[in-house]
């Protein structure tokens, strides 16, 4: 078959383990996004397969109906609304997925709460501008915004109580913090059973947690949900993490949340448009720490990630496909 992988933006999938499973295939890494749908119709006309990683790459009809070759669609992970798998089906193209790596995101997720809390970014900064112990500037509102903080005895707020919000929740425990969670009433049954507090009441959530992490999949019910009268509910010590989706929060609110101070921090490693450019507001805010969507790139997550969906793409070629996704 012929297989393109798309948007492999550190090159690094050539050199993994789980690429050999592809050997005897004609195989095309792309590492640069393109643009519009007609500079990706042009790249990936004449291939029977795509690997997506994450995301990083929408499908849509329009996009499909120029690809008359197009066999199956092979998905890092769990598929999301960035593929049209209706469109899919009614087109004869099989979608595929494979299964994730819940602890890389979880463990990126308690980098940022502790970075973003003890102001790690901002000093290392500074230490390498030859300022010794500077964080960011102290404003007339909060003499003591350059100074970090600890997370004992503090409240973790986990909206989303899956494979990665139970993980977070089992590190904030750990850390000798209150852990309450919110959700569907499946997800406060389970984090009651597991030793947690559930709060149902949305507005008291996001009134009295100090560290509030997203753990939400983006579907319709799910977008927007978060929006500009929560984040005003914060408190003005409090820090907002999202690892999971920048969709989850009404668009344009975070940076506007940061700026009028509630919450006073946020750490977040999802835009709305990815890649980001330089005009992204929450990249100019001295109270919010930016990563690149880091959550899932690294190795084993990759292995895991990638070597799946090889696996999907081998068993289609061979006419046994598996872990297909219903229109």
């Amino acid at each position: 078959m012929r297989i393109a992988i798309l948007d492999d933006y550190q090159d690094v999938v050539r050199h993994l383990d789980c690429f050999g499973k592809l050997r005897g295939h004609e195989v095309k890494v792309f590492n640069h996004p393109a643009r519009g749908t007609g500079q990706f119709a042009a790249r990936l006309t004449g291939f029977d397969a795509i690997v997506l990683i994450r995301e990083r790459t929408r499908i849509n009809d329009a996009l499909l109906a120029q690809l008359p070759d197009l066999k199956l669609i092979s998905q890092t992970g769990k598929v999301g609304a960035h593929v049209d798998v209706a469109a899919c089906a009614r087109r004869g193209i099989a979608v595929a997925e494979s299964s994730g790596y819940p602890p890389a995101t979880a463990e990126f997720t308690w980098l940022l709460v502790l970075a973003a809390l003890r102001r790690l970014p901002a000093y290392m900064a500074n230490l390498y501008a030859g300022r010794w112990q500077q964080s960011v500037p102290a404003t007339a509102a909060n003499r003591l915004a350059g100074l970090g903080e600890s997370l004992r005895g503090k409240t973790l707020g986990v909206w989303g109580y899956g494979r990665i919000g139970r993980l977070v929740a089992g590190y904030g425990r750990a850390f000798g913090m209150r852990v309450a969670v919110h959700g569907r009433e499946s997800s406060l049954a389970q984090a009651r059973a597991d030793g947690f507090e559930a709060i149902a009441a949305k507005d008291a959530f996001f009134a009295g947690v100090d560290v509030l992490s997203l753990h939400l999949r983006l579907v319709d019910a799910t977008r927007g949900c978060v929006t500009r009268a929560d984040l005003a509910r914060m408190k003005p010590t409090a820090l907002l993490v999202n690892t999971s989706r920048a969709e989850l929060i009404e668009p344009g609110a975070l940076a506007d949340a940061l700026r009028a101070g509630h919450p006073g921090l946020a750490a977040v490693d999802v835009f709305e448009r990815e890649p980001v450019g330089a005009d992204e507001p929450l990249l100019a805010l001295p109270n919010a720490v930016c990563t690149p969507h880091l959550g899932f790139t690294e190795r084993q997550s990759y292995e895991t990630l990638l070597g799946g969906a090889f696996d999907n793409v081998v068993a289609f070629a061979a006419g046994q496909p598996v872990n297909l996704v219903a229109a």
